[in-house]
């Protein structure tokens, strides 16, 4: 009864949503005939430097075998706590394997003496460079003996088009081959997916589009990742995260 009770919770959600957009849709009528080609064009070539996002960060915006992790280059990418991880990874000998830095770098390790390791204040870390990016802003709320600071979305458009593409990479643009997948969307659902967020983007999908999202997701959640990292042009990184994160 409670599994059925969240399916209709859930089916009712997505209508809502569904009904909502095609009702926003009409509501614009002709005044989106122009609007519509530009935006598909600068989707087509992408963010622009300013709202440019990580990864990690588009996994907050969604509110193997171990090999050892060798660090070929320290050159700075630019993104803070890459490169914090990076240092961490370049300093440290002998290398550590994939899922002991996933460990070490989330704080879940049962050894006191590394958890030096550790990323601090991630989640607001993400969030103070997406207010910087103009996605997000900064309030304060007042919760009876204390104030917290939160950060609403302020800028709709950047996460509707990730909400986008990740509807698209499982529906209209589906290649059902891990091999041809764009592999930062790939990491992107199998990341959301680990962190609770990937239903999300589908909320607003209808019944038949959101099982047909749903299945395909599963049908990747269900890949090998020691067969997939040995393959012609895979990435064997990506493919020893997902096997950490899956075990």
């Amino acid at each position: 009864m409670t599994s059925l009770t969240q399916r209709s919770s859930g089916l009712v959600q997505r209508r809502t949503e569904a009904s909502r957009n095609a009702a926003a849709d009409k509501e614009r009528g002709s005044e989106d005939e122009d609007y519509e080609p530009r935006q598909e064009e600068e989707d087509e070539k992408g963010d622009s430097k300013e709202t440019r996002l990580t990864l990690m960060e588009e996994v907050l915006l969604l509110g193997l075998k171990d090999r050892e992790v060798i660090c070929k280059s320290d050159a700075p990418t630019g993104d803070v706590l890459l490169d914090e991880a990076l240092k961490h990874i370049k300093e440290t000998q002998p290398p550590e394997t994939v899922q002991s830095w996933i460990e070490l770098l989330s704080g879940e390790t049962w050894n006191p003496l590394k958890l030096h390791y550790q990323l601090r204040n991630v989640r607001e870390r993400l969030a103070k460079n997406l207010v910087e990016k103009g996605v997000l802003t900064t309030e304060k709320q007042n919760f009876l003996l204390f104030d917290m600071t939160t950060h609403p979305l302020t800028n709709d458009t950047i996460k509707q088009r990730l909400v986008k593409k990740v509807q698209e990479s499982v529906l209209d643009k589906w290649v059902n081959d891990p091999g041809r997948f764009d592999k930062r969307v790939l990491a992107l659902i199998f990341l959301a997916h680990s962190s609770d967020v990937l239903e999300n983007a589908f909320a607003p999908l209808l019944d038949e589009q959101y099982d047909l999202a749903m299945k395909r997701v599963r049908l990747l959640l269900d890949l090998e990742p020691e067969a997939e990292s040995t393959k012609a042009s895979s990435n064997e990184l990506l493919w020893a995260v997902v096997a950490a994160f899956t075990k």
